[in-house]
């Protein structure tokens, strides 16, 4: 197994392991970006910390993009005594479109599978137009322009450090 095999297969565990946790039936691209923010030591869990954006921030910032939504339609969680999400699911969450899209463009964003780094994943990821990350980010003020010029950059740094590495 490549190391971008293991990383992408621990990134889906544990995405999975958060849409339990949220109560979602399935995993969906923030799902990933919390598991991506969560993997310490990883290039692209630094390259989220370095735009403020950790474990706690992306959580913070999605539960404000969940409070907007609602208010869009008039409604306000806090009118609600809404309940936590149920016990563990019987059968382990499905990958949802918005993470398989996000996958999709990871891989896209490469011409050979050899050549994919951890950040490329981040990088599906963050090139959403729409949806709750790109929402939950600019709802943070994040400069998703940025970011993924950051993350564009990390990736080509590891390519570089990579093929010095093997010659």
């Amino acid at each position: 197994m490549s190391p971008f095999d293991a990383y992408l297969h621990t990134i889906l565990m544990e995405g999975g392991i958060e849409a339990r946790r949220h109560g979602s039936a399935t995993v969906e691209a923030q799902h990933l970006l919390l598991a991506i923010a969560a993997e310490e030591g990883t290039i692209p869990q630094r390259v989220l910390a370095s735009a403020g954006l950790d474990h706690q921030a992306i959580s913070a910032a999605l539960d404000r993009e969940f409070d907007h939504s609602l208010s869009t339609v008039g409604v306000s969680r806090a009118s609600f005594d809404l309940p936590r999400p149920s016990g563990t699911p019987k059968r382990p969450p499905a990958l949802g479109a918005t993470a398989k899209l996000a996958v999709e463009r990871g891989f896209a964003s490469v011409s050979r599978k050899k050549d994919l780094r951890p950040a490329n994943l981040l990088l599906g990821i963050l090139r959403a137009e729409v949806g709750t990350v790109p929402r939950a980010l600019a709802l943070a003020g994040v400069d998703r322009t940025d970011l993924l010029t950051r993350v564009q950059n990390a990736i080509a740094n590891d390519t570089i450090e990579r093929n010095d590495a093997t010659e």
